[in-house]
């Protein structure tokens, strides 16, 4: 090859890699995360570590992340729940024992605390009812104990959310889900129409904000007593509110942690759906050492 030719095909490779590089800073500078508006899914998986610090959602492994609900499977990344039983009576407290054990049938013992607990498990019914956000004990074997009284019958919903370190010593976190049945009549409820305000004992919580989907937005809550001025909102299991959203007819689950401090007194969450349709939302807080949960409906279309 000529000294011109050679000359030529530096030129061009040169010119290849500077193109590349100038794509690569503008594809930087067009997703670098801001405080406003949407966040994309990808931006929110950077709140999953570590937890507790910073707006997150639980759920990993292969049916969770960012902007997907997660508890659809028993199973998920080698990792399975295991209950001793299924069948509940209605309206008895009983100890109900489970496992989270590995690929190899070994029961898992080693769990990070995450947001003051090692272990959070919630409860809901079919119909979307009957929610309790509870928190087992781990003998040393690895078995978990969780008093559970379900005071109605159906088919009830037990979500495990929980954080391991896994075989490469990678924070993990999982929910796995796993169906109770309570024999007796099952008398369905309707879902509530979609609202922006809840009622709970003498609290109205107000919502401001819109889930998206694809798109993480901020969604607000302000929490206001009847005629007494506005209550102090307490830390709750490390954070000042925790909410959980439910999609109606799969029951597909995502748990959501807000921003460390209150904006403007209101817990502001980050929150991406994965599809249109019906949830439920749950919104547990704390005043005066009580905790109360506000439960709403949003329709996404």
């Amino acid at each position: 090859m000529t000294d011109t030719g050679t000359l030529r095909l530096a030129t061009l490779v040169g010119a290849v890699v500077l193109a590349l590089l100038a794509g690569f800073a503008l594809g930087r500078a067009v997703t670098a995360p801001t405080n406003i508006g949407t966040r994309s899914a990808a931006e929110v998986d950077d709140h999953l570590h570590p937890p507790g610090t910073e707006p997150h959602l639980h759920g990993g492994g292969v049916n969770g992340g960012a902007g997907q609900v997660a508890g659809l499977s028993v199973s998920d990344t080698g990792y399975t729940l295991v209950p001793q039983r299924t069948q509940l009576p209605a309206g008895t407290q009983v100890d109900l024992r489970f496992q989270i054990v590995d690929s190899d049938q070994r029961p898992v013992t080693a769990f990070e605390v995450v947001h003051d607990k090692p272990m959070h498990v919630i409860v809901v019914r079919r119909d979307l009812t009957g929610y309790q956000h509870l928190h087992p004990q781990m003998s040393a074997d690895g078995t978990w104990t969780l008093p559970l009284l379900l005071a109605d019958a159906g088919t009830w919903r037990l979500y495990t959310d929980f954080t391991i370190r896994d075989t490469s010593g990678q924070s993990l976190a999982l929910t796995l889900g796993v169906d109770l049945v309570v024999a007796g009549h099952y008398q369905p409820g309707e879902l509530p129409a979609a609202a922006g305000a809840a009622r709970v004992d003498d609290f109205t919580v107000t919502m401001r904000g819109v889930p998206q989907q694809g798109a993480v937005a901020p969604l607000l809550f302000e929490v206001a007593r009847d005629g007494q001025p506005t209550p102090r909102l307490e830390p709750y299991l490390g954070a000042y509110g925790h909410l959980v959203a439910v999609r109606a007819g799969d029951l597909g689950y995502l748990h959501v942690h807000p921003e460390a401090e209150l904006v403007g007194g209101a817990i502001k969450f980050w929150l991406a759906v994965p599809s249109s349709g019906d949830y439920r939302l749950f919104l547990d807080f704390q005043v005066a050492g009580e905790v109360r949960t506000a439960e709403f409906t949003v329709t996404i279309r």
